[in-house]
């Protein structure tokens, strides 16, 4: 935390503002130009709320998946678990998203919004959301660690993850013919299922987050198991 906000003027307010500038933009395209539905609440607390639940996600996979690459010294010197290295990120993640819920209270009363008991669920979602993107994280980092172009391609994945989920918009803002093969995207289920546990009046789907329960469950046993084997071999392709 120290070594990425030194020499910056405003430190870890950094984690309020992007997010609080990318829902304002969010507000105005979906909300003012398009006029998607933000469920009865104000535009800029509906995106936001999509939002920290993305940068968890986001955050969590981008630097897990570089955290071998990162620490090749030390990988290459001494043994040690390297799974330590991408769950390490971890901590970082959580504290920016503690900072991040401190800006969305105040837009709770700015916005004049009181959470239902649903926002009791929270710890939950952010738990699966997590384990998501470590699932991912466990496959990206190795393969980074023996093919660099790794690194380019998951910043540029993750980009475009960000327009096919629902960040900025909900799944009731598509056509029901559409809903199915959307969910199809895992984060589709995760992220509804965050933004109901902070915004009234938000739905979610059961099927929708079954599956992707289920799919985050697998993907982490996958990874996981995939890590295991590869990993005394990381420090003769680092």
């Amino acid at each position: 935390m120290k070594l990425r906000y030194r020499q910056t003027v405003l430190g870890v307010l950094w984690v309020i503002i992007q997010p609080l500038l990318a829902a304002g933009i969010f507000s105005f395209v979906f909300g003012r130009v398009g006029h998607f539905p933000s469920n009865g609440v104000p535009y800029v607390l509906f995106s936001y709320a999509g939002l920290i639940g993305w940068n968890l996600f986001s955050s969590t996979l981008l630097k897990s998946s570089n955290t071998l690459v990162g620490n090749s010294a030390m990988i290459t010197k001494i043994f040690f678990p390297r799974v330590i290295l991408p769950l390490s990120t971890v901590v970082g993640v959580l504290i920016d998203f503690a900072v991040a819920l401190v800006m969305l209270v105040g837009l709770y009363v700015a916005t004049g919004i009181t959470p239902t008991l649903a926002i009791l669920s929270l710890p939950l979602w952010v738990l699966l959301m997590l384990l998501f993107a470590l699932g991912f994280g466990f496959l990206a980092a190795p393969s980074m660690a023996s093919y660099r172009d790794v690194r380019e391609v998951v910043p540029v994945a993750v980009q475009m993850l960000l327009y096919i989920s629902p960040v900025a918009y909900s799944i009731d803002a598509l056509p029901p013919s559409l809903r199915s093969i959307y969910a199809l995207n895992p984060l589709v289920g995760l992220l509804e299922g965050f933004r109901w546990a902070l915004i009234p009046g938000s739905h979610i789907y059961l099927a929708h987050t079954l599956y992707a329960v289920a799919f985050t469950v697998v993907a982490l046993i996958a990874s996981s198991i995939t890590f295991a084997k590869m990993e005394r071999g990381f420090a003769d392709v680092i």
